[in-house]
């Protein structure tokens, strides 16, 4: 049994020894990374910028009434059930304004009001 410690110490070296790497880490990844700081991770920056709310109301709500804006919150806090009807009025009122062009589009076909030139 005591034979048999210094040779498992032995192998035990040799194992450790074909384990270690020489290897020379480059541990100056500022460098390569410069707007990483010791606090920051790289491109936490760009994701807050693209997930904060914004401050200002976008482009297209500029041109918006305060009747519109308020329209749009009240759309805004409907449940699914309510936004659903919704829906179906605006595409009732379509149909129904699709129907009366039709007519009036033939009514001016009998009256020859669309003439070609």
């Amino acid at each position: 049994m005591a034979s048999e410690g210094p040779a498992n110490e032995s192998e035990l070296l040799a194992v450790d020894e074909s384990l270690m790497s020489l290897e020379k880490l480059d541990r100056a990844s500022p460098d390569l990374w410069p707007e990483q700081t010791n606090d920051e991770v790289p491109g936490v920056n760009e994701y807050v910028a693209q997930n904060s709310p914004q401050t200002e109301p976008p482009s297209w709500a500029a041109t918006l009434a305060a009747d519109d804006i308020n329209k749009l919150h009240q759309l805004g806090n409907l449940s699914m059930t309510g936004l659903i009807t919704e829906v179906k009025k605006l595409h009732d009122t379509a149909y129904q304004l699709g129907l009366e062009e039709a007519k009036e589009m033939t009514r001016g076909k009998y009256l020859n009001i669309f003439k070609h030139k």
